[in-house]
């Protein structure tokens, strides 16, 4: 059993709740036995550790457990997991223009992988694909999915040259367009909705018609616009 804090392997776990060690040393963590089954089988599991003796893992004892928390759910066995991504090609892309809440994030990768926009491009300000909470909204879906993280309007203007008509979601202006098979949605910033620099470069916006409220949550306006644009 591991038990003391200055454990070399503890400290580099212990140090994977913040963003600065997960991309210095490539890794994450995660909680829970659905995720954990589901890291499992993607085969990125590098190590697991336990509180309880009777599950799979290095036992660690529970006042260690306890610092590797980082939910209000307490879990007794963690998987540490090696950042992988393996490119996919899709005729359907989500861009997320600094979606900072994970949350959202992850809410919208989950949907995306429902709904066939399989290649997503995260903005550099957008929240952590590997945040515990980004993960946890997600269910699994990061594991499914192809994501990169980089400044857009490169991408974009790549991604315009092959043929993909650019479409960005807005509360307030209304587009009348005919979407194309090969498509890129962006969704903006909670609450500063679409840079300047991306609409300068897209095709055109799309709105949602909403009675009675101004706006929808991020998350929910991706979903509804993924779903309605799954079979076009």
């Amino acid at each position: 059993m591991i038990t003391s804090k200055q454990n070399k392997t503890f400290k580099l776990y212990l140090s994977l709740k913040l963003k600065k060690y997960r991309d210095q040393h490539g890794l994450f963590l995660v909680y829970g036995n659905h995720l954990i089954n589901i890291a499992k089988n993607k085969g990125v599991v590098i190590d697991m550790l336990t509180s309880n003796p009777e599950k799979e893992g290095q036992l660690y004892d529970k006042v260690l457990m306890d610092e590797l928390q980082q939910a209000e759910t307490y879990f007794d066995q963690i998987a540490v997991c090696k950042k992988e991504q393996k490119p996919i090609i899709s005729d359907r892309i989500l861009v997320l223009d600094d979606v900072q809440d994970p949350d959202n994030v992850g809410a919208l990768i989950r949907s995306a992988d429902a709904f066939g926009f399989l290649h997503i491009i995260l903005s550099p300000h957008c929240a952590d694909l590997y945040n515990e909470k980004t993960i946890r909204a997600s269910k699994g879906s990061i594991f499914d999915v192809y994501v990169e993280r980089k400044p857009l309007v490169e991408p974009l203007k790549a991604l315009k040259e092959q043929g993909f008509q650019i479409l960005y979601a807005d509360a307030h202006e209304k587009g009348n367009l005919t979407i194309q098979q090969r498509k890129v949605l962006v969704l903006g910033n909670e609450g500063r909705g679409i840079s300047e620099s991306i609409k300068e470069i897209a095709d055109g916006a799309i709105n949602i018609q909403t009675e009675r409220v101004e706006s929808l949550n991020v998350s929910v306006a991706g979903a509804i616009l993924m779903y309605g644009w799954r079979t076009l």
